[in-house]
Formats: C-alpha cells, structure tokens, sequence
C-alpha cells in the first residue's frame, strides 16, 4: 500500500501498510527487542485504531481532519532549517524530523545520545526503559509512535550530578515536502540525587500541513529533582501530539511546565506515577489559542505511594473561535495514605465564540488523604477593567494588562529567563493583534 493512502476511509489500515512498505529498511540493524516492540505497538494499534470522539478521553476532540490527511514519512534532512527563537542560543540538541543531528554538545555530568547508538552501546540499559512509562497498551499514538521508531534522543544524567546548564532540545521540522509525519522519541534517565533542567521544543513552518507525534519518557531514580519544560510552537497548519510519561521513586521531585501556543489542532498528554514514598509532582500548564485552534490537554497524576504530594495548575486564554480541552486526573491508589494533591485549572475567554471544556477528577481509593480540585472559565473582570479605566487607561490596554496579569502567574515560574522573556513578548504580539483585530 503507497503512503498516499494514508488518510483513506480505510484508516488505520493505511498507518499498517506504510509500516510495511518501510519496514525492510527499517529492520537493518534494529536488535531483536527492538523490532518486537514495534511489531507489538503496530499490533496494539491495529486494535485500538485512530481516536475518536467516541472514547471519553476524546470526546471533545475530532481528528478527522487528521484522518483525512494523506501522510508519508519524513525523511532524513543533514542540517537543522535555518532561524529559531533567540531562547535557544547557545548549546543544544538540534532534532530533525526525529533525529538528532551531530555533534551532540557536551555537559558535564549529562551523556547525551542517539536512540540509534544507545541501543547499540548499552542495549540492556535502554531495554529496561524504552516503552516502559508510555505505555502503548492504553494510548493509541503512543502505540502508533511506537511502531514508527527508528530514532530519537537519551538524556542521561549522572548519579549525584548537578547540572547547572539547562539541557536544551529543539524539535525542528524543515519546509517543504508536503504532508510529513514525525514520531520524535526521547528518553530521560535521572539519576539517583541528580538535579537539572531540561527544555523541550517543537516548531515547523506555517503555511504546511504535518503531523509530530512525539512521545517523552522519564525515569526518575530516588532523590532526583527534574525541571522539565515542553514548549509546542508548530506551524499554524500542524497537527500535533505529544505525550509526556514520567515515573518519580523515592523523595523524586518533578516539575513539568507545558506551554502550548502552536497548531491547528493540538493534544499533549502528561502521565506522572509517583511510585516513590514522599515523591513529589508539579504540573504548570499555559495554553494562548486564537482563530480556529483546538488545543487539548489531559493529565494523569497516578499517587501510587503513601507521603507523595502533587501540585497542578493549568491556565488557557482564548480568543476568536478557539476551542480547549482540559482533563486533569488525579488517582490516589489504596496504599497511597497521606496523599496531599491539588489541581487547579482556569480560563480566560477573550471573545464569546471562544470555547472550553473543563473536567478535573479525583479518584481516591486511601481514607487519609487531602486532596482538592477546580476549575473555572470566565471573562476579563469587567470591575477590574472600569478600575483601569477610571485611572486614564484605555479600555483595550487595561484588557491587555489585566490578560498579562493572568499568564504572568505562569511564566514567572518558567527558567532560564530568555524562555520566560520569550513567551512574555509571544503573548504580547498576540494580545496586541488580536486587538487590533477588533478594531
């Protein structure tokens, strides 16, 4: 079956037979674990198929503009496009189209590698990771990611290390070539009484159709304190999707920023299990959708273990006819006593033709725990606007400040400092075109 049947009513069906037309290739060199994941996560996709409005964790989002897209593979590009944001000068890892171009830069106590050298290297070691924590059994483009590894990045911190420099990984996809799909994969390995920070990025050109189906794993050994940052800034015509899958042990801490600003239509998905006694998660999230966007977030925060405590708050900011999406689940298992979580998500609406759905959930199966969660959607405070306006400001400007207000509660927790400066001056340009928009 050619790749231009991909995106058939046939469906699923075209996603096995690009897998079969490249598998051949793909095979060469592949250690036999390898090809069986694969062959197991093309299996499990084939049964659970595209998502559909249908399945409850999907219920608000449609893909079948998705569907209906005739994707290929990318293919292999020698050198990362030109341009990018200022935050992310300096070392880093350039990924293109799923594969890490070299050199990779050196840091100390960090050992970065291709997925491609790992499993040559140390096979062993990335055996007893890869595909554990992003389990494709439940997730179908988990399991869709899956079937199409063939590369990705390792990022391995030491025992013991304290990274100063943050780890910067940019995500790029080069123009041209027309509609293009990319299965990016990562995994991170924190070591025991490990300290860093980790930036992820994900951005394309405007004006072309692809779709990133990118999926991130996380092993966090006992004591270790991750920062980890995802920033999705695809082109305005890109679908994407992207899973993020951590497991916390013992006393692990681990905070998550998630900004979502890109795409036509976007999904991320965050699985944390805190399988540690006394770990710790925080999630931050911040999605600015206008136009026609969707944006999509679900989270799962998995209290696997007693002591453990989990922090969460999401906030979305939405004008024109832009729809989100916003599931946050919260699972306290039996043995989990002592649990102390708090989820929180809210929602500005810039326009009445913007849309959101809201759904935070607790599920508690321990008696000592002390957990709450909320969420709100509503307009700028039109008292807070007369306020501004009795003091010499404009209306539009006082919408402006009263919008930044808002998001500043999330930026100002984001580092290093260019990053939080760089979605400051986003933001901005956005507010400032959207009301001009208005005029």
């Amino acid at each position: 079956m050619s790749a231009a049947a991909v995106g058939s009513p046939a469906g699923e069906q075209a996603w096995l037979g690009l897998f079969q037309e490249h598998e051949a290739r793909r095979a060469a060199g592949v250690p036999w674990w390898l090809h069986g994941l694969r062959r197991s996560a093309l299996s499990r996709f084939a049964e659970l198929g595209l998502p559909t409005t249908r399945w409850e964790e999907w219920k608000y989002t449609n893909l079948a503009p998705l569907a209906r897209t005739a994707f290929r593979l990318a293919e292999p590009v020698p050198q990362a496009p030109a341009g990018g944001p200022a935050f992310l000068e300096g070392p880093r890892v350039t990924v293109v189209h799923g594969r890490p171009l070299e050199p990779l830069p050196r840091l100390p106590g960090v050992t970065l590698t291709s997925l491609g050298a790992a499993w040559r290297e140390a096979p062993e070691l990335i055996r007893g990771h890869l595909g554990r924590y992003a389990a494709f059994e439940r997730h179908s483009l988990v399991a869709l990611n899956t079937a199409f590894l063939e590369d990705g990045l390792v990022v391995r911190i030491a025992d013991g290390a304290a990274v100063e420099e943050p780890i910067l990984v940019a995500h790029r996809v080069a123009p041209g070539g027309g509609a293009r799909a990319i299965h990016p994969r990562t995994l991170i390995l924190a070591g025991r009484n490990s300290q860093a920070r980790i930036l992820e990025a994900w951005m394309g050109p405007d004006g072309e159709v692809y779709f990133t189906n990118a999926v991130t794993e996380i092993c966090a050994e006992e004591g270790a304190v991750l920062d980890y940052t995802r920033l999705e800034l695809e082109g305005d015509q890109a679908f994407h999707f992207s899973g993020l899958y951590a497991r916390l042990g013992r006393a692990a801490s681990f905070t998550a920023h998630s900004v979502a600003l890109g795409a036509a239509l976007a999904r991320s998905e965050v699985g944390a299990v805190l399988a540690g006694e006394g770990a710790c998660c925080t999630l931050n999230g911040l999605y600015l959708a206008s136009g026609r966007q969707h944006i999509d977030n679900y989270t799962t925060i998995d209290h696997a273990e007693p002591h453990a405590t989990s922090f969460e708050l999401y906030k979305g900011i939405l004008d024109g006819q832009a729809q989100a999406v916003f599931h946050g689940r919260i699972i306290v298992r039996p043995a989990a006593q002592k649990t102390d979580a708090i989820q929180r998500n809210r929602n500005l609406l810039l326009s009445e033709e913007a849309a959101v759905n809201t759904k935070p959930q607790l599920e508690i199966y321990a008696d000592d725990v002390r957990c709450t969660h909320g969420a709100t959607v509503g307009q700028v405070d039109a008292d807070a606007v007369f306020y501004l306006r009795s003091r010499g400001i404009a209306h539009g400007e006082a919408r402006r400040l009263l919008t930044l207000a808002f998001a500043g509660e999330m930026t100002e927790r984001l580092s290093p400092e260019r990053v939080r400066a760089f979605l400051e001056e986003e933001l901005v340009r956005r507010l400032e075109a959207a009301q001009g928009g208005r005029r």
